[in-house]
């Protein structure tokens, strides 16, 4: 059977804007927050107030880390091209993957896997990876920001199944590798989202999201402030050419 092409997000007429079944006008402006929005945008339904706390948690935790890769390419992409705001800000997305940024998806891959946290651990180990969610080269012995979003979600209670793993491998990482390795802010997203009932595939959303704001703050600082060149430069000095 030929499948029929559907989509249930949104659609503009004449006189109105309907998104996921409501009039934005008439329902969703005015009344509710972005993160709401988003949360109507991604699910198609309004958040839980749990979601919405816990979403908004979220985007703010994990959209600004200082001048990490994803802000140097877009502020130097501004740089060369001062007049594509967009371009610089697709620069800096375009880098979200395993090790920058989108970590928060594998998470929640590796989480919904389940199975022995001290087998999966020594797997990985085995096969000569890393455990998505765990280590970081600033936040030592601690990701504050981990700490926070894991407190949070014990004392509201949505601490479920997936929170609970996500501690189990940290306990399993620290024995595997034989030292304990922070539990960066990745795994807490991924499991916090996932005990809230959020899709694996949704997860990546959030850093993307929040990270766009920031990289919008960056290259509104470029313009006034620049220092894209700058980087380029110091780039050269660090690295000799042989």
């Amino acid at each position: 059977m030929r499948r029929v092409p559907k989509t249930h997000i949104s659609r503009a007429y004449a006189d109105r804007v309907e998104v996921r079944g409501r009039n934005l006008t008439g329902e969703l402006m005015g009344r509710l927050t972005f993160t709401e929005y988003f949360h109507l945008l991604l699910t198609g339904e309004e958040p839980t107030e749990e979601q919405r706390f816990f979403l908004d948690l979220m985007l703010v935790a994990i959209a600004e880390h200082g001048l990490m890769p994803s802000n140097v390419a877009a502020r130097m992409t501004l740089a060369a091209d001062p007049g594509s705001l967009q371009g610089a800000v697709a620069a800096g997305i375009l880098g979200a993957g395993s090790v920058v940024l989108g970590a928060s998806e594998e998470c929640a891959r590796l989480l919904e896997q389940g199975g022995d946290p001290l087998e999966t651990a020594r797997a990985i180990r085995d096969a000569g990876g890393k455990v998505p969610g765990f280590g970081h080269p600033v936040h030592t012995p601690v990701d504050p920001r981990a700490e926070r979003i894991l407190e949070l979600a014990d004392e509201r209670g949505v601490s479920g199944r997936n929170v609970a793993r996500a501690r189990a491998l940290r306990d399993a990482v620290a024995e595997v590798w034989e030292k304990p390795l922070p539990m960066n802010v990745a795994m807490p997203i991924a499991a916090v989202m996932l005990d809230l009932g959020y899709p694996s595939t949704a997860v990546k959303a959030v850093p993307i999201l929040a990270r766009t704001a920031s990289l919008l703050a960056h290259l509104v600082e470029e313009r006034e402030q620049p220092v894209g060149l700058l980087m380029a430069r110091a780039a050269e000095d660090a690295v000799p050419y042989e």
